[in-house]
This record gives structure tokens, sequence and C-alpha cells, in this order.
């Protein structure tokens, strides 16, 4: 099968599409046909060599696609049944990919859009989950427009929570149009912020690593109520809360995002589709740090 590897670290051209042989799954675990797999920062930032210092390496925790083996004890899903999910190995760009954790693709989304899902919502929900988020709280959220920030500001919404999220202003609309209360980042972020709470907030959370947590810090009254998935040595200097999923993942949130979406209460734009061989190109866009939503692979198949 064809799957994403780099023997070296560096720039996309690092990037390969090599012949490995198929994996087959273990107990619990599903086997698909990879339909589309989704691209995340921590994919360039492995590739730096900013993450993991083995070689080579494969690219990818979040697949979509359609059953085609099943693992020993698995009875909740069929051959041929429609599926999303983690790959626990990393191995998600690629032809096949083992899930170790999966649920249905909603009946309205196609493999693109469930492909975007698992990361986002499984980063935003563990985020808030940590946060404390709840009805009532009032949450800062930096990075709004990107994935785990879309993502984010939903569900802090569904729980209740007021959200004012940060963005270019080009991103105002839509951040509006998800339930948050837009604001532009950059110089003088912190006094617009205080001009539609003027208390400050409850708790912030830090999406986007752009070097404003003392910011957040003062906003939200100290530092136990901020949280970063993006800025470890910022967390460190500042004593904020840094959080990765080796510190405990929130896998069930993908199988509870599905009843939102289908209810119209939760979606996650695609930003921009690549086809596989293109992955190159896919990891310029996410690392450019532009991007409204999530950027996907589409597999051939």
């Amino acid at each position: 099968m064809k799957a994403v590897r780099f023997s070296r670290f560096g720039g996309p051209d690092v990037l390969e599409l090599v012949d490995l042989p198929e994996p087959h799954p273990g107990p619990g675990q599903v086997r698909i046909a990879v339909r589309a797999a989704g691209v995340n920062p921590s994919d360039w930032k492995k590739r730096r060599g900013l993450m993991d210092e083995e070689l080579p390496q494969t690219l990818g925790y979040e697949a979509a696609g359609v059953v085609d083996e099943i693992g020993a004890g698995v009875e909740d899903v069929a051959v041929g049944d429609r599926v999303v999910g983690f790959s626990m190995d990393g191995a998600a760009q690629a032809e096949s990919v083992v899930l170790s954790h999966y649920a249905p693709i909603p009946a309205s989304l196609d493999f693109t859009g469930a492909a975007a899902l698992p990361a986002a919502v499984e980063t935003a929900t563990r985020s808030l989950d940590q946060l404390g988020v709840k009805k009532g709280s009032t949450v800062l959220i930096n990075g709004a427009s990107g994935g785990v920030g879309s993502a984010a500001v939903q569900l802090a919404a569904v729980r209740g929570a007021r959200v004012i999220g940060t963005a270019s202003p080009a991103n105002h609309e839509y951040l509006r149009s998800l339930g948050a209360e837009p604001v532009a980042y950059g110089e003088g972020m912190a006094d617009r912020v205080r001009a539609l709470a003027p208390d400050g907030v409850d708790l912030a959370l830090d999406a986007a690593g752009s070097g404003v947590l003392p910011e957040l810090i003062g906003l939200a009254g100290g530092a136990d109520n901020v949280l970063t998935i993006a800025d470890f040595t910022g967390a460190q200097e500042h004593g904020v809360r840094f959080s990765r999923g080796d510190s405990g993942r929130a896998l069930h949130a993908l199988a509870e995002v599905g009843p939102l979406i289908e209810a119209g209460r939760f979606s996650l734009p695609v930003a921009r589709a690549f086809p596989l061989a293109e992955v190159a190109e896919a990891h310029r866009a996410s690392e450019s740090g532009h991007v409204r939503g999530k950027i996907v692979l589409v597999v051939a198949g």
C-alpha cells in the first residue's frame, strides 16, 4: 500500500509516498480502506524534528474510510461500514490504516468532512474538560477560527458557555456563525476583550501559540485559568497548563459529536483538500498558519 513517510527531518520536500506492508487489526481494532485523512500541525512539527527523534516516521492520526478487516472481539461494526477514527500508530495518511478508536460517520457527512473531525474534536473536548468549561462560563479562545479553535467554540457553546474568540477580521463573521463574539488578535487584543467583558473572562484556551499567554493570564485572573495546546515553551515560562494527548485523551468525544452534527449544532469546515500525492503542498498550507477549518488528504479508491 502507498503511505506517507519521511526518512530525514526538514521541509515538506522530505515527504515521500512509499510502499509499505498492509497493516492488520489486533483485538478490538478495525482496518479501513482510507478515503480521506486529516492533516494537523503535529504532522509538520514531527517532520521538522520538533516532536519525535526516530526515523523513518509515518504520519497521520485520523482517517475516514470503509471497514475491510475486523479484529477479534469487534462486534459494533461490520465489513463495509463507513467509520472515522484514530490511528494511534500515527500512520493514517495511507491507503489502509488500523483504527484503535472509531465511530460511525454521520449520515450527512462525506469521507472528506468526516476525516476532519477526530483530532480537532478530541483536542477541543479534552481542553474544555481540563479547563472546566461549563454552563455560565465566559471563555476566551485564542485562535478560534482554526480546526481546534472552531471545534472548541461550538462545543463550549453547546455546554452553555459564553465564548469570545480571537481571529483576523476576515474571519469574524465565521466566528459569529459558530456562536462566538469575535475580537481581532494582535496589539490591543486584551483591551478589545475587556470592551466585551469588562471584568475579564473566567477561562482562556490558547489554540494558536501566538505568544499571548501573558495577556490571557491577565484576562482570566491567573495562570491556573489558562490552558494552551500550542505553546509548550510559553507554558513552562508562565506556569500555564499545556495539554497533550499523553495526559489522557477524550476519545469519547468522537461518538458524542455525531448527534450534534446531525442536529445542526456542530460543523467543521474543510479548508482545503489535497490528493495524497500532494501531501507536501498540504503541509505548506498547514504550516502557513492561516487556515479556516481543517486540511484533508483525499485518498483514491
